[in-house]
């Protein structure tokens, strides 16, 4: 064979290549495979490159065919001068090498023809690159071409590690028990695989040298004839064989490509992001074209959800255990399989017997009654799996999840569907973002640093099923310090070392909001009207920062009901619920001064609590409230760090007399322009408060808080016993003033009746008679 070209006619080569059916137009600028043609073409203007022209030919192995063995490289341009070689190989070992310098033409390459047998080409083939293809319900026939055959075989793996570590096999069949070896396979045979679904159906593997590096799994790709998957097409593109279509698919990095479809007649191949187990029922029969599914696609696996169907095991399985302990060992094993486990069954066929299969119905629509009805049997189908990932931020936690089915639904914070959620649209990865600060979406702090809350994967966009899911998140932010070293060169030659080492440590202005009594307890609920203490501390105290507090809200978390205390200036809005900020000086020792230096003993009103050892906590007084459409209340306040220390605001307050006094708080610094820490900080805090009235209210919501000062405390029984609130005091007071008053009037009627009926004197009986009748039924009137 003789080929005739120049340094113009790189087409002319591509065009060569393809018609020798070696590659496709569109393979000539890419790496395809080592088994395949692969060519390389770089070119620079007007034919000839400043940098190097090439072209790389290796050779493409069609086992029993005649097979061009090429090597081919035209190499650099040197001063007009093109250096070419050319390399021929017979049987693995190189011939001869020809090297030539000519004036820009390149003209005659010779190429040896040779016959390659099957243990050459599995020694060209580097073991890592070995990758199987499975047809499931179908079964190779080549009774020459049978290398061994395997009884008892109870798993697909073994079947197929034993013909990779034979150079001889090619291809396998496989039901459960029984392992058959071949030297060829359905590419040099086609008309030898046919149907094979009664009584059983079988697995046809097929041995390949691929020119991508598969995955470490069993087998890298499931091909259904005659089938393809409807629409969800990502790339498109032409192949020469099916294998380069499946090579297209494993080495795709734009996207993950979890399937293909390949046409036998046109060579087109299409990529697509889905497949059959992500879209149920996407499958649909074409005569020319063969589903191609990837799986070496990386799956969920920490949270997955099995389906029971009853009365129905598997024909054919891929792996059979014994002596497995029990069910939830099965499904632990078939989560953990070398492959895409989908169903197992556990107990069907023997005692502790465990079957595992990468098939389920939704992969079973081809096949003919693939299922053996026993009616005390079950079989568990994978339904879907779910990956779930916390991002925590500055000022939110984002839950991330990935499933294996295509998701339309909703994801929400537990108790609030509509205000905390996201809508999901057939997506396979969806999130929910859940701000600290926000109380629809209610995150818990548990301790300093560490946030909770729960997540609902909801499978219908407005009723709650059994299929939903339930996610408790948790993020822990680490409030250690962290130091840092600097060091700066001085320039000084001479004796003087030229070094500055510096370390400082540098602290960070972790700020932590409480809710205390006036001594400084720490308090998980009170009683509407108990002086209660908002504490805002800084927990260093060395910290070089003070703090300021603004914008303090309090809200109910149930319909958004929420009451501003401090402004935006800092200055309470109503000092009988909430007085101004004070900073502690001592909080076992606090002097209240007012604003005229006076002393007063007014907890709601007062001003700046002045301390002798610790300068880094703030305080506001407040007696307990509550909203009426809940016990839980929540604080919320923007705290902002100053250097070196903050300023008061002047408040003018109202007192007890009406007039207005000048008071100071620490509710906001003054500006200033050098200021630059300006950044504030959210916190959020609540205690459960409790009315007076002893009502029952076991039909609230008693949401589960953490345990401590942050956490949403809901109280439990009340002791055994009689307790009266302050609706039954009165009631009973009222109850006594009527009986004492209808016992006046009884005492007056018996006495006129006594003097009336002087002559007929009566039993005092009778009167006391009348007198208990008369306040029963005066008692009974009123209960």
């Amino acid at each position: 064979m003789v080929f005739q070209h120049g340094p113009g006619d790189i087409t002319t080569i591509c065009q060569w290549c393809f018609n020798a059916r070696l590659v496709t137009l569109q393979q000539c600028d890419i790496c395809v495979s080592t088994r395949a043609c692969l060519v390389t073409l770089q070119q620079g203007a007007n034919g000839v490159s400043t940098r190097a022209w090439y072209v790389v030919v290796f050779q493409k192995y069609r086992p029993g065919d005649v097979t061009t063995h090429i090597t081919i490289i035209t190499g650099r341009t040197k001063l007009g001068l093109l250096h070419w070689m050319v390399v021929t190989y017979q049987h693995g070992i190189m011939l001869q090498m020809i090297g030539r310098t000519q004036l820009v033409l390149l003209h005659i390459m010779v190429l040896t023809s040779t016959t390659l047998t099957q243990e050459e080409i599995t020694e060209e083939c580097d073991s890592e690159m070995i990758g199987f293809e499975l047809v499931t319900g179908y079964v190779f026939s080549a009774p020459g071409d049978l290398l061994d055959s395997l009884p008892g075989t109870l798993m697909l793996t073994d079947c197929l590690e034993t013909c990779q570590g034979n150079e001889s096999c090619q291809s396998i069949n496989y039901e459960t028990g029984l392992c058959v070896l071949f030297s060829s396979n359905a590419d040099i045979h086609p008309g030898a695989l046919t149907k094979s679904q009664f009584p059983v159906f079988t697995i046809y593997a097929q041995k390949s040298c691929l020119g991508v590096k598969p995955c470490e799994r069993a087998w890298c790709f499931d091909r259904v004839l005659q089938h393809r998957l409807q629409g969800h097409v990502k790339k498109e593109a032409v192949a020469s064989s099916r294998q380069d279509c499946l090579e297209m698919c494993l080495g795709e990095r734009d996207f993950i490509c979890r399937s293909a479809n390949y046409n036998n007649a046109t060579g087109s191949c299409t990529l697509s992001d889905m497949d059959r187990l992500t879209i149920p029922g996407g499958l649909a029969q074409a005569a020319d074209e063969d589903y191609l599914e990837n799986h070496c696609v990386e799956q969920p696996t920490k949270l997955c959800e099995f389906k029971k169907l009853s009365g129905r095991i598997l024909k054919t399985v891929d792996s059979v255990y014994q002596d497995v302990g029990s069910i939830d060992e099965c499904r632990e094993l078939c989560l953990n399989s070398p492959y895409r486990c989908h169903s197992y069954d556990f107990g069907d066929t023997g005692e502790m017997v465990c079957r595992l299969s990468h098939h389920s119905r939704a992969t079973l629509s081809d096949i003919q009654e693939p299922y053996l009805d026993v009616p005390e049997a079950s079989t568990h189908e994978l339904s879907s799996c779910y990956n779930v990932t916390i991002e925590c931020g500055p000022g939110d936690m984002v839950a991330r999840i990935k499933t294996t089915k295509l998701f339309h639904g909703k994801i929400y914070a537990k108790g609030s569907p509509n205000s905390c959620a996201q809508d999901v649209r057939g997506s396979l990865e969806f999130a929910l973002r859940m701000p600290y600060g926000d109380v629809e979406c209610n995150v818990r702090q548990q301790g300093l640093g560490r946030y909770l809350n729960d997540v609902v994967i909801q499978h219908h966009d407005t009723i709650v099923t059994s299929s939903d899911l339930g996610l408790a998140v948790t993020c822990q932010y680490d409030l250690t310090n962290k130091s840092v070293s600097n060091e700066v060169d001085l320039g000084v030659r001479g004796d003087v070392r030229p070094a500055l080492s510096e370390e400082v440590v540098v602290d960070s202005p972790n700020v932590a909001m409480k809710i205390t009594d006036r001594k400084g307890a720490d308090l998980s609920s009170a009683e509407v009207g108990d002086p209660l203490a908002l504490r805002f501390q800084v927990l260093d105290k060395d910290s070089p920062y003070e703090i300021f507090v603004r914008e303090l809200v309090a809200l109910d978390g149930v319909d958004s009901s929420e009451i501003v205390l401090i402004d935006s200036d800092g200055c309470p809005t109503d000092q009988f619920i909430m007085g101004p900020i004070y900073k502690a000086l001592d909080v076992d020792k606090i002097v209240l001064i007012d604003s005229g230096g006076g002393l007063t003993n007014q907890f709601i009103t007062g001003p700046i609590y002045k301390d002798m050892d610790v300068d880094k906590i703030l305080i506001s007084n407040f007696d307990a409230f509550k909203f009426p459409s809940s016990e839980v209340v929540q604080f919320r306040a923007l705290v902002t760090p100053c250097l070196p220390s903050c300023e008061p605001v002047q408040c003018d307050l109202e007192d007890a007399t009406g007039e207005l006094r000048a008071v100071s708080s620490l509710g906001r610094r003054r500006r200033r322009s050098t200021d630059g820490l300006s950044e504030d900080m959210l916190l959020v805090q609540a205690i459960h408060i409790r009315d007076k009235f002893g009502f029952d209210r076991h039909h609230q919501n008693n949401s589960t808080t953490p345990r401590d000062n942050s956490a949403v405390f809901v109280g439990g029984e009340s002791p055994s016993g009689t307790c009266l609130n302050v609706g039954g005091v009165v009631a009973a007071g009222g109850a006594f003033l009527a009986a004492e008053l209808a016992l006046l009037l009884a005492w007056a009627m018996a006495w006129r009746r006594h003097r009336l009926l002087s002559k007929l004197r009566q039993d005092t009986t009778t009167s006391s008679g009348s007198l208990c009748k008369l306040y029963d039924s005066g008692y009974a009137h009123r209960y």
